[in-house]
């Protein structure tokens, strides 16, 4: 149970993944007023319909690559806003992407500059690009290709940190910076592209599971509840704790290995098949949480079979009507 506050609390990307797990998170105290902000390009309205109706809660649909102007007296934000899988940053929305990580962070600062509010930046574990230290700490200042199909996300990203302590520095704006690894969950989109996604939902509709390369690339996956606690923890942290902090699951495994996995808890007959692996995508990933254990006594607490077994029950709803 979260203790009663009274606050204001904005989220932008409200109804994403994250968004609308936080903002059911953060209703649920008495006291909190959520003001749920996005344009729903890859959020949704039904991840949050269950709180349309509540008294305490507001959405807005608005872009925020465009000036955010808000009535009431905002106590913090949650900058969650931007698209996170391949298929939704690449291609044809790539600048898109990087409008939404850099002048987002411009507009949502001076927002928090506005309001004397406090913002967190969801960042990236991707700042690190093809890392060449593991598992990855925050001091590593990453591997990262500029000019490479995935730079508008990795390289917004490091954009919007670099904006994010700037106004620290200037204004003194209070700021908390989290770098999110591989997370996965309920309100997950099912078309995004992202690994876990994909490789449920082709086993629920008895397709293959699809391998992008030899399936030896590592991730670490964390389940949505336990990023949830700590986001909410590095928020409510003291002000001179500011980041940036990685926040994940330090458990790594083969994407072979959770391909197998998968396939043996929905249907063990189904077939693997291997693809060409995109460009620049890191063959590891795993988060050093050490910051986070010491500083807000934060590790994640659900095994990766629970955390499937409730992201499959999920999807196999979801995919049922």
């Amino acid at each position: 149970m979260l203790a009663k506050t009274n606050k204001t609390i904005l989220i932008t990307g409200g109804t994403g993944f994250i968004g609308s797990n936080l903002c059911k998170k953060l209703i649920k105290d008495e006291n909190n007023t959520v003001i749920c902000v996005d344009n729903n390009y890859t959020g949704s309205l039904d991840n949050v319909k269950e709180l349309l109706e509540h008294p305490r809660f507001k959405f807005i649909e608005h872009d925020i690559i465009e000036q955010l102007n808000i009535d009431e007296h905002i106590d913090e934000i949650y900058n969650l806003a931007c698209p996170a899988s391949l298929s939704a940053y690449q291609g044809e929305n790539a600048i898109f992407t990087t409008k939404t990580c850099v002048l987002g962070a411009l507009n949502t600062l001076e927002l928090a500059k506005k309001n004397n509010a406090k913002i967190l930046l969801s960042s990236t574990s991707e700042v690190y690009g093809e890392p060449l230290i593991h598992p990855q700490k925050e001091t590593y200042r990453g591997n990262v290709n500029p000019i490479g199909k995935r730079a508008c996300y990795d390289e917004g990203k490091r954009c919007a940190e670099s904006l994010f302590f700037d106004y620290h520095r200037l204004y003194n704006t209070r700021i908390k910076v989290i770098r999110i690894f591989n997370t996965y969950g309920p309100m997950m989109n099912p078309k995004d592209g992202r690994v876990m996604a994909n490789f449920i939902c082709q086993a629920l509709k008895g397709d293959n599971i699809t391998i992008y390369g030899d399936g030896s690339q590592t991730r670490s996956f964390c389940y949505i509840d336990d990023l949830i606690d700590v986001i909410i923890k590095i928020m409510t942290s003291e002000d001179d704790f500011i980041g940036p902090v990685n926040t994940g699951n330090p458990d790594e495994i083969t994407i072979k290995e959770l391909a197998e996995l998968i396939r043996k808890k929905i249907n063990n007959n189904l077939k693997i098949t291997y693809l060409p692996l995109p460009s620049d995508d890191p063959t590891h990933r795993r988060p050093d949480i050490t910051l986070a254990k010491n500083k807000l006594n934060w590790e994640p607490k659900i095994k990766l079979s629970e955390g499937l077994e409730k992201t499959i029950k999920y999807f196999d709803e979801l995919l049922k009507k």
